[in-house]
């Protein structure tokens, strides 16, 4: 059960209806109600979201590749319930987005894999990324793209804390137990 309740339609403050039904529609309706509690929370952090899903430079794919792996190391069951399915959608196989944590994991580019490195980076040791790394994010992004890949893969983080920390719970046919395995075990 989630540690906040669930802000109903009613309660729901009027500027924040046009965003709350792309979110609610979109299957993240727990997610939404809660931090309706907040409508700057609520705001900002999924505007931001829509804003680069409309106007992003990044392909779809590379995004989801980044915010499933942020959301499996962090073990955030919300997200991945969510996100998993996404990234099949975009053309990964189940046994890929399973095993995305995994260092060699089958049926990622290379590309692929500079972003599921990265996001894994940003996420557990932003201080600790290596120039050899950043330098060949250089050769395939331009700094916009880099700066919105960082900004997802953080935006991420924040949606898996908020998730975990206050036990939003999955919605009615979300798969709530996705096999992706994790480092060491």
């Amino acid at each position: 059960m989630a540690r906040i309740s669930y802000v109903s339609n009613d309660e729901l403050p009027a500027a924040l209806r046009p965003l709350f039904a792309v979110f609610a529609e979109g299957g993240f309706e727990n997610q939404a109600r809660v931090l309706a509690h907040s409508p700057a929370v609520f705001e900002h952090a999924y505007g931001l979201v829509l804003a680069l899903r409309e106007a992003g430079a990044l392909p779809r794919r590379l995004v989801e590749i980044a915010v499933v792996a942020t959301s499996a190391a962090n073990r955030c069951k919300y997200c991945v319930g969510h996100h998993a399915p996404v990234l099949e959608s975009e053309g990964l196989a189940r046994e890929t987005v399973e095993r995305i944590l995994e260092r060699d994991v089958p049926g990622l580019d290379p590309l692929e894999r500079l972003v599921r490195d990265y996001a894994l980076l940003v996420n557990e040791r932003p201080r600790a990324i290596p120039d050899k790394l950043f330098e060949e994010l250089r050769r395939h992004f331009d700094e916009r793209q880099i700066v919105e890949l960082t900004a997802r893969i953080g935006l991420c983080a924040l949606f898996n804390r908020l998730n975990d920390a206050l036990h939003i719970e999955l919605e009615a046919g979300v798969i709530m137990d996705r096999d992706i395995r994790h480092q060491g075990g």
